[in-house]
C-alpha cells in the first residue's frame, strides 16, 4: 500500500529492528523462497547489480554467480540508454542522480516471511533509496518496493519512481498482456518482444484496470505453456494510474519497469519525507504459467485478500431485477424468493436513497445518502429485519467516492469535486469524483459508510462501486505547485478510509465493484472479501473473462452470477444449466429473478445451488488447474483439486457445436497418483444429450486420470458438464 510519513533524521540510517546488517563490501544479497532465488552482487565501483531471478540455487554456488553490468535501479543521470526507475530533480537542480551500495539487512518476519531492505545513497546528494523485499516462502511469491527519501535543504522533485526493475538475459521473451473495456474485461494476447520499448499502463487516475490490467505472464525462450517452461508472473498492487515498460536493449536484455504511472505525476518530496511506493509482487515457475496462478492463488488466500480462510456467502442482487424501479414491497418479496431458492444473503443495489433529488436514474441524487422514503417508507432497517426473518443476510450498495451535480451534497461542497476552473463539468455516467486529496472529503466518506452502518445494525455486505475516471484532473485542495500530487494522493487517501471502515466494521463482508472489472489489483484487495470482475454476465464472455482473471486473482473471491436469458448486454441466449455452471467455477450468485422462471426453472435453480454448496469449498479453497483452453480449442475445462488431494471438481464447456459431438479427453492434473477417485456428475440436467452416464460412479486411480484421463461427449453449444472426484 502507498503511505506518506514524517520520521526522524536517524531513522534514514539506523535499522535496529533488523537481525543482520551489512556494510559495503564483496557482497552476495540473496532473497529466497521455497523454490525461486533472486540474486543481487555489488561491483567493485559499489552498484548494485541484479545477477540472477530463477530457480533456487545451492549457497556454494552463489559465488559462481557474476555481478552483471545492470543497475539494480537505474537512475536518470547515469542510465542514458534504457528507461530510468528514479528520475529526481534536486533542489539545487541538478538533474542527475547516482546510487551507490551502503548495506543491507534482514529479518524474519514469520516463519513464512522475510524481509530484506537493500540502502543506496546517492554519491553526492543526501538521498536515499531503500529497495525493500518481502519473500513469502511456501507461496513462492516476491513483494518489492521502494522508499525515497532526503535531506536536502528543499524539497526535490521526483518524476520517476518505479517499485522495481528486473532484468532478464535470454534469446527469447514473450510477453501476455491482459487488456479490455467495460464489459470486455481480462482479455489475453501474447506478443513476442523486439528491440525496443513496449509499454502498458494506465492514465485513468482511479479504475486502475478499467482498459488494461497491470499484470503480465513473462515466457523465456519459448511462447507460454501452461505446464512447462520458464514464466514470470507480475502484478501492481496500485490503485491508481500505473506504467509498466518492457525494454529490449542493444544486448537483447530485458529490462521490466514497474510502478505508478509517472505521467502528469511529478511529486515534490520534502525533507525528511518518505515517499513510499506501492507494492509490486511477481514469481517465477520452471513449470508453465499454471504454476504462476497457483502461487498467487495461495499467496492472495493468506496475504492479497480479506479474510481468505473464510467461506465466500452466495446471494441474489436486484439489480437486472429491478434496476433503480422498486419500492419496499417488491423487495420484500425478492428478500423471500432469495431465501426460498437457498441463497445466504440478498443484496439491495443501486437506487434507495435521495430526498431534495430522489436516485429514480443515474442522473441525480449520488452523494445524498439519506433513504428514499417514498420508495422505503420504513427504511433500510425493515429490510434488514425482513431478511432476518427469512434467515438471510441483508447487504447494500454504496458508490461513496462520487456524486452528481444534481444533489445536496454538490450544492453544499462544489469545491470537494475533482475538476479545472474555469472549464465546463465533465460528467461520465453524469457524475464527478470528490477529492479524496482532500482530508476533509475523506472524512466526510467514511462518515458515509460509518453511519450507513450505525443506523442500521444488521448490514451484513457492502457493495461498493466507482463508476467514473478522473478527468478535467483539478484539485481545490492541492495547492497550484502540488496539483499533480493528486494522481497519488487521491489513491492515498481512497486507502485511507478504506482501512479506517475495515479496521471498525471487521465482520462486515465487502464486494470491490468499479463499473465491473475497473479496479481489480492488490492495492485495495486487502480490504475486500471479493470483487466483482464485469458488469457482462453472459455466460459464454464470462468464461473468457473469468479464464484470464484467474491467473493472478482467486476463484474464491470472483463473484459470477446467473442472469437472465436474453442476456440483458450480449442480447445471447444459453441454458439455465451452463449459466449455472459457469457461475459454480467461481463465488456464485445471481441476478436472475425467481418471480421471472417458470416453475421448472425455478426448481433446477434450487438443486443447483444446493449442489454448489457440496463443492464449494473445493472451488473456493482448492488448487486450480487449466485443461483446456477457450483460446486454443472449441470445448474448454479447469478443474480445482484440494490440498489433501481428497476431493476434485472439473468443469467443461462446449463453445461451438460440431456435427458428430466434441470428445476431446480431460487429461486431470493435481490428483494423488496412488488414490482411487469415484466420478459424480453434479447439477445435472435431465434433458441434456451430453453423454456421461456410463462413468456415473466409476472409480479410477489417479495415474489413470492424469494419463488417460475422463471422457465424455458434449454435443451442444453450450453444453456442460461438472465431475466431482471424491478419493476413496
Amino acid at each position: 500500500m502507498f503511505t506518506f510519513k514524517r520520521i526522524l533524521l536517524f531513522a534514514l540510517f539506523l535499522s535496529t529492528s533488523f537481525a543482520f546488517i551489512h556494510a559495503a563490501e564483496d557482497i552476495t544479497i540473496v532473497v529466497s523462497t521455497a523454490d525461486n532465488s533472486l540474486v543481487f552482487k555489488v561491483d567493485k565501483d559499489k552498484k548494485l547489480r541484479q545477477s540472477y531471478y530463477g530457480n533456487t540455487l545451492k549457497n556454494e554456488d552463489l559465488k559462481e554467480i557474476q555481478s552483471g553490468t545492470i543497475d539494480a535501479y537505474p537512475t536518470f543521470g547515469t542510465s542514458y540508454l534504457n528507461e530510468a526507475a528514479l528520475r529526481v530533480v534536486h533542489a539545487d537542480g541538478n538533474t542527475s542522480t547516482e546510487l551507490v551500495y551502503d548495506s543491507y539487512s534482514t529479518r524474519k518476519i514469520s516463519d513464512d516471511v522475510e524481509q530484506t531492505e537493500i540502502v543506496l545513497k546517492d554519491a553526492y546528494f543526501p538521498l536515499v533509496v531503500k529497495l525493500n523485499f518481502k519473500a513469502f516462502l511456501k507461496e513462492n511469491v516476491i513483494e518489492q518496493w521502494t522508499e525515497i527519501s532526503h535531506t536536502e535543504k528543499k524539497a526535490v522533485t521526483l518524476y520517476n519512481f518505479a517499485s522495481s526493475q528486473l532484468t532478464f538475459n535470454q534469446q527469447n521473451y514473450y510477453l501476455t498482456q491482459f487488456y479490455g473495456n467495460w464489459a470486455e474485461e481480462m482479455k489475453m494476447e501474447e506478443v513476442k518482444l523486439t528491440r525496443g520499448l513496449k509499454v502498458i499502463d494506465s492514465k485513468l487516475g482511479v479504475r486502475a484496470t478499467g482498459y488494461a490490467h497491470p499484470c503480465f505472464l513473462l515466457s523465456l525462450n519459448d511462447k507460454v505453456q501452461e505446464d512447462a517452461g520458464n514464466v514470470i508472473g507480475g502484478t501492481l498492487a496500485w490503485s491508481g494510474s500505473w506504467n509498466m515498460t518492457f525494454e529490449v536493449d542493444q544486448l537483447e536484455n530485458l529490462h521490466v519497469i514497474s510502478g505508478i504511472n509517472p505521467y502528469a505525476s511529478q511529486y515534490s518530496l520534502k525533507p525528511k519525507t518518505v515517499f513510499k511506493t506501492p507494492s509490486f509482487l511477481y514469481t517465477f515457475s520452471s513449470k508453465g504459467s499454471g504454476a504462476v496462478s497457483r502461487n498467487f492463488h495461495s499467496w492472495a488466500k493468506q496475504y492479497g485478500i480479506y479474510r481468505g480462510d473464510r467461506t465466500r456467502t452466495t446471494l441474489l442482487n436486484n439489480w437486472e431485477a429491478t434496476y433503480f424501479n422498486f419500492n419496499e414491497n417488491v423487495l420484500t418479496g425478492i428478500i423471500k424468493d432469495a431465501a426460498d431458492m437457498g441463497f445466504e444473503l440478498f443484496l439491495l443495489d443501486d437506487g434507495w436513497f435521495g430526498e431534495k433529488y430522489p436516485r429514480d436514474d443515474d442522473k441525480a441524487g449520488l452523494g445524498d445518502w439519506m433513504v428514499n422514503r417514498k420508495k422505503l417508507p420504513n427504511g433500510l432497517g425493515y429490510l434488514v429485519n425482513e431478511s432476518s426473518k427469512n434467515k438471510i443476510k441483508f447487504g447494500i450498495w454504496l458508490e461513496p467516492e462520487m456524486v452528481n451535480p444534481k444533489s445536496e451534497l454538490y450544492e453544499k461542497h462544489p469545491d470537494w469535486v475533482i475538476t479545472q476552473p474555469n472549464r465546463p463539468l465533465d460528467l461520465v455516467r453524469n457524475q464527478l469524483i470528490l477529492d479524496l486529496s482532500n482530508p476533509k472529503v475523506q472524512e466526510h466518506v467514511y462518515s458515509v459508510i460509518d453511519k450507513t452502518l450505525t443506523d442500521n445494525p444488521g448490514i451484513a455486505y457492502i457493495k461498493w462501486d466507482c463508476n467514473r475516471i478522473i478527468t478535467n484532473s483539478g484539485s481545490f485542495y492541492e495547492s497550484p505547485e502540488t496539483q499533480s500530487h493528486l494522481w497519488i494522493d487521491y489513491v492515498n487517501g481512497l486507502y485511507s478510509v478504506m482501512k479506517r471502515v475495515r479496521e471498525k466494521y471487521k465482520d462486515v463482508s465487502m464486494m470491490l465493484c468499479s463499473g465491473g472489472g475497473g479496479r481489480i489489483e492488490y492495492g485495495s484487495l486487502p480490504y475486500f472479501d471479493e470483487f466483482w470482475i464485469s458488469d457482462n454476465t453472459d455466460a459464454l464472455d464470462r468464461i473468457y473473462i473469468q479464464w484470464g482473471t484467474t491467473y493472478f486473482f482467486p476463484a474464491m473471491a470472483l463473484a459470477s452470477h446467473v442472469s437472465v436469458t436474453p442476456n440483458h448486454i450480449t442480447g445471447r441466449t444459453t441454458p439455465l444449466k451452463f449459466r449455472f455452471d459457469v457461475a459454480m467455477s467461481a463465488k456464485l450468485g445471481m441476478d436472475l429473478q425467481p418471480k421471472d422462471m417458470s416453475a421448472e426453472d425455478k426448481e433446477f435453480s434450487k438443486k443447483a445451488i444446493q449442489e454448489y454448496y457440496k463443492i464449494r469449498g473445493v472451488v473456493q479453497f482448492g488448487d486450480m488447474y487449466r485443461l483446456l483452453s477457450p483460446y486454443t480449442s472449441t470445448r474448454t475445462a479447469l478443474m480445482y483439486v484440494t490440498e489433501n488431494k481428497k476431493e476434485a471438481v472439473v468443469f467443461s464447456y462446449l463453445l461451438k457445436k460440431t456435427i458428430s459431438g466434441n470428445t476431446q479427453p480431460l487429461i486431470l492434473k493435481g490428483l494423488d497418483s496412488e488414490k482411487m477417485y469415484t466420478l459424480t456428475e453434479i447439477d445435472k440436467d435431465p434433458k441434456s444429450y451430453s453423454w456421461f452416464s456410463p462413468l456415473e460412479g466409476k472409480t479410477f486411480s489417479g495415474e489413470f486420470l492424469m494419463k488417460y484421463g475422463i471422457r465424455f461427449t458434449l454435443y451442444n453449444e453450450y453444453d456442460s458438464k461438472i465431475i466431482k472426484l471424491t478419493a476413496n
